[in-house]
């Protein structure tokens, strides 16, 4: 893997080099945050329209929080502080599941079973970062918090495109069942779709997924860029093809955006927020094209 990136950045710095890409490409860290962009922004997109269909929004708003959390017990139990992934993946897998398990069980409204392990999850996180403060670096969580995209290195990226692979070999065959699923679980269990079974293996896509993309967007605000492409997205889209493609468009253009125009510029803002930034400026510009053009107020998917 370390091979096929090093060949990308020769590349790309070759390019920069002879003037027919962005001059700031030349340097190995900012292309390391391309790589990272171009694999985390379509498979956001691509998820975020099941988040949106499903309206588990606050879901992973959710997981992305319970990152911070997992984030103290990997510090804890002496992982490196640039990438406790162990941890990271293991709390928030349980997390997921186990909020998934319970909801399906306990009767209760999704909202106030998420809120609750919210809650929880957020209490044991600044419980144990107390317990560290003496052991950590305040910029390790900040980058933590906002996303830090231009410390990409080479295990983050094998870890982003293992999950991108995945996620793509697993949501991609599976994509119309659990759409319907999504839309309709009491027709599609009478079609003979698994119901649950697929609700699990969206929750734990999401929370991987969600996982993968803390250090490129932020904990705080992962979960916005599995929502905000895919709404931006429903505003504009009168299929569910051209749904899914207008989501993923809006996510690689958003989290491009967010990574070269800072650095551009010499703009001071964290790379989580210009990304979410970029995708609320798609958003907005649908928004006001769907209320001024009649074509575009169909039904949407």
């Amino acid at each position: 893997m370390n091979a096929l990136f090093d060949i990308l950045r020769e590349l790309a710095q070759a390019g920069a080099t002879s003037g027919w890409l962005p001059a700031s490409l030349a340097y190995g860290f900012v292309v390391n945050a391309v790589i990272a962009g171009l694999m985390i922004g379509p498979v956001l997109g691509g998820l975020g329209t099941l988040v949106v269909v499903k309206r588990f929004a606050f879901f992973s708003e959710a997981v992305g929080h319970a990152a911070l959390t997992g984030v103290a017990i990997g510090i804890l139990l002496g992982e490196p502080y640039t990438g406790p992934y162990g941890s990271l993946f293991g709390y928030c897998l349980l997390f997921g599941i186990g909020l998934n398990y319970l909801r399906n069980r306990t009767g209760l409204a999704p909202d106030t079973l998420i809120g609750v392990f919210l809650s929880v999850s957020l209490a044991l996180g600044a419980s144990l970062l107390l317990i560290l403060a003496g052991r950590i670096n305040v910029h390790i969580l900040e980058n933590v918090l906002f996303g830090s995209v231009l410390t990409v290195n080479n295990q983050d990226l094998q870890v982003l495109l293992i999950v991108a692979l995945l996620v793509a070999a697993l949501a991609l065959p599976f994509y119309n069942r659990l759409m319907l699923a999504s839309f309709n679980p009491q027709l599609a269990a009478v079609r003979g779709v698994a119901v649950k079974a697929l609700d699990y293996l969206f929750v734990g896509l999401v929370t991987v997924v969600t996982v993968a993309a803390v250090k490129v967007i932020g904990a705080i605000l992962v979960g916005a860029l599995l929502v905000i492409p895919a709404a931006t997205a429903r505003l504009l889209s009168h299929s569910l093809k051209g749904f899914f493609r207008f989501s993923v468009g809006v996510a690689t253009l958003a989290t491009l955006s967010g990574i070269l125009l800072p650095i551009q510029f010499d703009l001071p803002v964290p790379s989580g927020a210009a990304i979410i930034l970029s995708a609320g400026i798609c958003f907005v510009l649908a928004a006001l094209a769907r209320s001024l053009l009649p074509g575009l107020r169909g039904e949407s998917a």
